[in-house]
């Protein structure tokens, strides 16, 4: 299909929406997790850790611990750490920065919940029972709390990193764009705050390590995205070649960024293994999970547009500073820089800049969650409702004005992203209608007019999917027919709630030409799976296809040869292979299947010319030839806010999406529900919240709050094709929920509360912070006064 088109026909893709393949398996409870792994004679881990946020050990007693019947061992950082040989991350390369990456907390510790030593015991209730009998004498120190006052603080995180600064990075000076805000008539800024929140799966981090010493090799199952990723992680931390490790993912209960790369505790797991003479198992629950799991989002930054009389954009700066923990996992500045890179988002901006500055703290380390760069568009797409309501225009009509239309295309936007293949005018219009927003407006109007508070707010946004960079420009497939004309596909894997294994199967199906009940996937065991990246960047749709599409076009020249000649030699331009059955053009009664092909092949093959080939296993590597594919969305939310409780109660939830042709819509549409709840519940509900003193006061579901099906309105979807560069036009859409539903949110709340000259700019909106910031604006003695409101 060329072009963009509207898909309105709900028959249109009715072929593509197969049963996922993995349901009947989960949903009867016979997946295998990691917890589900066990070893003969396997022991069990629990990590002692650091009850204050900053603080010298100065002395470590294990000896009652170790005297507890049924341990069998305690490891401290001098028995861990000297054996570090080598630790980066594939994903960004041997010479990349990195930050400090102790496997346990060695002569300080720098968050609550940092591990000081690892208990190996016969079960995991002795190894808790025995945590709690190691002594560790603390002298507390200072902490570093609050990441936006780190640079200016005596005390240092790291004291190898002065003025707790771990980076910084920008495009030209801001005072460039001095004279274009100075004359401009209208310059709005606001600067915004988004608290830590973090991916929360439902299966919480977990490993079992195996280590044989007959033969150096080392086995782990894990909860990963990306399984080739932790074997070269873990042959280069131990120094073994890389084939002595196998690293086996089966199911896993979710991912979002945060399993894609080892953390401190599997350092610890592989490297305690080569120490003992069995199995170890680590499975976290959920209070170390909130501990040091690692947080996202906790960033703030003053962004700035300049407007001319009509309301077009002239610039957009951003000044932006990330919270990155104690022991961000990666490097944040390598990734964080997409936050400015984007914020000119998909408008029509000639001149922008931006500057980010990365802390380090005494929290949890920043890890990757589901659009790490997502602040651009709460900072964005909030201010530009601000600036419409200084303007004095409806927030649509400013959009309108300076988004991107198709017949720009391709295009850079001002920091040099370049841009192709989008339709954000035609995802805006779409959800616009979707919703009727005029009537929405006049029923807004009538509801304020009888004392009740609803608002509008949406969400555009461009997204870079399938990222070819370093790790990720290539990806690889082996299919196999089996004798019995079968068909196995063999991938990489990280399938972890993405459904990547109905992905590769329907793939595999349409590229050969086989029924999909006749094709099975093996994914993430790297003793039998291509090398490849793993799920991480909204690249999995994408770069599977394009290494599934290469593989099977040559399996498939296999099949038409042998077919051919079993047809009465007839040329393989007049065989037609439809559902693994071979015909003969015009002459349908001749025909030949796929098993019969296989038997022939495998053992017959003495029957068949020297010229043909009987191999029916074919392996292929495709590599990117794009920068990145962009996908793009927009979010339409409505609300109803009571200015007396401050409770929020979502209306109608719209989105509107471009992901090129569509696999299979289940699983897309998938993807949309489960992001768009994970933003919501960033903008309502879910908070890392740590005191003064460092301590986290959010352990446990009592206080982390996530959204539920309760709080959750059903999610309208609509649809927009605009075929990629990439293989089969797909593009990447994994993240983009969780980018669009913030803003989306935060610009409802807004609208509803524009009366009372409310004005949002720190999250999580809770009704205590809306109950708030209606008595600010009280007091401040805007229109409407909250009181009067009531009273009315």
């Amino acid at each position: 299909m060329n072009g963009s088109q509207q898909a309105t026909d709900s028959d249109r893709y009715a072929g593509r929406r197969v049963k996922r393949v993995e349901d009947a398996r989960l949903l009867t409870g016979r997946g295998t997790f990691v917890d589900d792994v066990v070893r003969p004679g396997m022991l069990h881990v629990n990590f002692v850790r650091s009850p204050v946020a900053r603080a010298r050990i100065t002395g470590i007693d294990i000896s009652e611990a170790l005297a507890l019947d049924g341990v069998h061992a305690v490891l401290t950082a001098a028995d861990i750490n000297p054996h570090v040989h080598e630790q980066w991350f594939s994903l960004e390369g041997r010479h990349a920065p990195d930050t400090p990456r102790p496997p346990l907390a060695e002569g300080e510790v720098r968050h609550v919940g940092d591990p000081v030593a690892m208990i190996i015991a016969q079960d995991r209730y002795i190894a808790e029972d025995a945590a709690e009998l190691v002594i560790v004498d603390y002298d507390q120190l200072p902490p570093v709390v609050d990441y936006a006052t780190a640079f200016d603080s005596s005390e240092l995180v790291h004291e190898a990193y002065p003025g707790n600064l771990v980076g910084q990075i920008g495009g030209r000076p801001m005072a460039d764009l001095a004279p274009t805000f100075d004359n401009a008539p209208h310059v709005v800024s606001e600067t915004y705050h988004q608290q830590a929140y973090c991916a929360m799966p439902m299966e919480t981090r977990g490993i079992v390590t195996e280590w044989s010493p007959s033969d150096g090799t080392m086995t782990i199952w894990t909860a990963t995205q990306s399984p080739h990723e932790v074997r070269g992680f873990c042959a280069r931390l131990l120094a073994i070649p890389e084939h002595s490790v196998r690293v086996v993912m089966r199911d896993t209960g979710g991912g979002f960024g945060q399993k894609v790369l080892p953390l401190r505790e599997d350092m610890c797991m592989m490297i305690a293994a080569t120490k003992v003479p069995a199995a170890l198992k680590w499975i976290e629950d959920r209070q170390e999970h909130l501990l040091a799991a690692g947080q996202a989002r906790h960033e703030h930054g003053e962004a700035r547009m300049a407007f001319d009389d009509d309301g077009r954009i002239l610039a957009a700066t951003i000044d932006h500073v990330q919270d990155a923990g104690a022991y961000p996992s990666p490097n944040p500045v390598g990734s964080g820089i997409a936050v400015g890179l984007i914020f000119p988002g998909p408008y029509r901006i000639p001149e922008g800049t931006f500057n980010s500055r990365f802390a380090f703290s005494n929290t949890s380390g920043r890890v990757a969650y589901r659009g790490p760069w997502q602040f651009e568009s709460v900072a964005r797409e909030c201010l530009l409702d601000v600036a419409a309501r200084q303007i004095g225009i409806d927030p649509v009509e400013l959009r309108r004005k300076n988004m991107l239309r198709r017949d720009e295309l391709p295009t850079a936007n001002c920091n040099g992203m370049p841009y192709s293949d989008i339709t954000p005018l035609e995802t805006f219009e779409q959800a616009l209608e979707i919703l009727d927003y005029d009537a929405f407006r006049r029923e807004q109007e009538q509801a304020r007019a009888a004392g009740r508070y609803l608002g509008v707010g949406t969400c555009t946004y461009v997204e870079p999917t399938a990222g070819a960079s370093a790790l990720y420009g290539t990806e690889g497939a082996t299919i196999r027919v089996e004798p019995s004309g079968k068909v196995n596909v063999y991938v990489a894997g990280g399938s972890c709630g993405n459904s990547l294994e109905t992905t590769v199967i329907q793939l595999t199906a349409d590229a050969l030409g086989v029924d999909i009940a006749d094709v099975s996937s093996i994914q993430g065991d790297t003793a039998v799976t291509p090398f490849g990246g793993g799920t991480g960047g909204s690249r999995s749709g994408p770069m599977t296809a394009g290494a599934v599409n290469q593989t099977a076009t040559e399996l498939r020249g296999r099949i038409l040869a042998l077919a051919a000649h079993l047809l009465g030699g007839v040329p393989v331009d007049e065989v037609e292979f439809t559902r693994g059955v071979a015909t003969v053009k015009g002459s349908p009664e001749k025909q030949v299947t796929l098993a019969e092909i296989a038997e022939t092949a495998y053992f017959k093959s003495g029957s068949l010319p020297a010229e043909l080939s009987v191999g029916l296993e074919v392996s292929g590597r495709f590599r990117a030839q794009h920068l990145m594919l962009w996908a793009n969305a927009t979010h339409v939310c409505t609300c109803e806010v009571d200015i007396v409780t401050g409770e929020v109660k979502l209306l109608r939830y719209i989105v509107s999406e471009d992901c090129g042709p569509m696999i299979n819509p289940n699983v897309v549409e998938g993807q949309i529900f489960g992001g768009t709840v994970q933003g919501i519940g960033g903008a309502l509900y879910e908070e890392l919240a740590y005191d003064d003193a460092g301590n986290p006061v959010t352990t446990t579901f009592m206080d982390y709050l996530l959204p539920t099906a309760a709080e959750v309105p059903t999610i309208e979807l609509g649809h927009v094709e605009t075929p990629s560069i990439g293989p089969g036009g797909y593009k990447g859409v994994g993240e983009g929920g969780a980018i669009g539903a913030p803003p989306a949110v935060i610009n409802a709340v807004a609208d509803a509360l524009a009366p009372f000259g409310v004005r949002i700019s720190r999250l999580p909106l809770t009704p205590s912070t809306i109950v708030d910031l209606l008595e600010e604006a009280a007091q401040r003695g805007a229109a409407g006064a909250v009181r009067t409101a009531v009273a009315g």
